[in-house]
């Protein structure tokens, strides 16, 4: 322990760069959102990019279980006595940082000023220590979800082929749009057992978004269905660790591949620093 608090402290060493923020949502459920979420950090950490994962998922916080941790603190434990951020964060596999979830991000819209207050500037000192920030947040929309992903650079939704699935996917791009129709957004489809079926179904989900909310997402990408998720998920290691071989690795592996590939100068753009819409947002939707 006092060695991982050494290599954090010396880690959360200021500079001028500024993270991306990235949030990963669904429209519901058990469609493999946070499996995706923790997988799609580990390869960008071992594409030499610093990573923070906050796991902010309403009541299913699982990330550190599906890393075969026991976090000491989680989120809950800064919202409830502001125990400094930096004193929460865990290392995983391959210098991967993340934060434990517990907490309800709901309550972000009742907290009281102070914590608020506390929880924006620190913040920011870790958006000036990492590379990329990834919110895994809760599945469906509430109103702190919604500001978290209207915050962010970028949005990726975990989807699945059910029609159910693919339903509530909808439902999350419709309320995103009709808040900012610029936000980059992202459609990874999961578990996807008929590569061609599942391109077909993509496509007819991107037709709907062109025709009735007139935006066009920029990325769509499919992820097989492979049984080495669950014998990751068995043992606790994340799959691009476990088999890298594996179809749904070589997968991931190319979708980070293609992500990283279109940032090119956008990453090093100035935009609008996340603290400062995520103040905005929450304003708004806890009105």
């Amino acid at each position: 322990m006092h060695d991982q608090a050494e290599r954090l402290r010396h880690k959360l060493s200021p500079n001028k760069k500024q993270a991306k923020t990235i949030a990963f949502a669904s429209g519901k459920g058990g469609v493999g959102k946070s499996n995706t979420a923790l997988n799609f950090a580990i390869e960008l950490q071992q594409r030499n990019k610093s990573v923070l994962l906050f796991d902010l998922d309403v009541g299913m916080g699982n990330i550190d279980i599906l890393l075969g941790n026991r976090s000491k603190y989680s989120m809950i434990d800064f919202f409830t006595t502001l125990t400094p951020i930096h004193g929460i964060i865990e290392l995983g596999p391959k210098g991967l940082s993340y934060i434990a979830g517990g907490a309800n991000v709901n309550d972000l819209v009742h907290l009281n000023e102070e914590t608020l207050t506390t929880f924006f500037k620190q913040y920011e000192m870790l958006a000036h220590t990492y590379d990329y920030i990834i919110f895994d947040l809760g599945a469906g929309i509430t109103k702190a979800t919604l500001s978290f992903i209207l915050a962010a650079d970028e949005c990726f939704i975990i989807t699945t082929p059910e029609p159910t699935s693919i339903t509530d996917a909808y439902s999350v791009v419709k309320q995103v749009v009709l808040k900012d129709n610029h936000l980059p957004i992202h459609l990874i489809m999961n578990r996807c057992q008929r590569m061609k079926d599942a391109k077909q179904a993509v496509e007819r989900f991107k037709q709907v978004v062109l025709t009735f909310l007139e935006t066009d997402l920029i990325k769509t990408s499919l992820l097989p269905d492979d049984k080495t998720v669950t014998t990751a998920v068995m043992k606790q290691t994340p799959y691009v660790l476990l088999n890298p071989r594996s179809t749904i690795s070589k997968s991931l592996k190319q979708i980070v591949a293609n992500y990283l590939s279109d940032q090119g100068e956008s990453h090093k753009k100035v935009a609008t620093p996340f603290v400062e819409k995520l103040k905005k947002y929450l304003a708004v939707q806890g009105k």
